[in-house]
């Protein structure tokens, strides 16, 4: 014990950051654990498109959406999504996919979204990178 107090002692600044990267992990994992939203694979996220009842929300930037994004789905940047949410407030009891390029701002999205009431949302496992690497398509209109 004695040894581990010398060890702190001599080595502030290391213990501090062990301590500050383990902290991220469990927050990491935390919120990753404690999220409801429900990932769909790209096969899951086809049938929704099918079945044609889900609104599809792009929460990249413009410039990517110009790019390619999926069929019907709306642009909406996660950047801008607090002050545009009014577009999308009459879908609040619909399903709601929402996706980016990997998920990350998916995510995020999905947190704002859940606070503003919408309550059956989904994400996209992967984003558009799972999307495209399944070869499915994506539209530029």
């Amino acid at each position: 014990m004695s040894q581990i107090i010398e060890f702190v002692g001599n080595n502030p600044l290391l213990f501090f950051a062990f301590f500050m990267t383990l902290g991220m992990l469990v927050y990491t994992e935390y919120m990753r654990l404690s999220s409801v939203n429900t990932a769909l694979s790209p096969y899951d996220t086809t049938q929704k498109m099918n079945a044609g009842e889900s609104i599809f929300l792009d929460v990249r930037d413009d410039s990517e959406f110009k790019s390619g994004h999926l069929l019907n789905a709306r642009s909406m940047p996660v950047s801008k999504l607090g002050e545009r949410m009014h577009e999308i407030e009459k879908f609040k009891e619909k399903d709601i996919v929402v996706y980016c390029d990997n998920g990350m701002r998916a995510s995020r999205a999905v947190a704002k979204l859940k606070k503003s009431g919408f309550s059956n949302l989904y994400t996209l496992s992967g984003g558009l990178v799972a999307w495209e690497k399944a070869n499915l398509p994506t539209v530029t209109k």
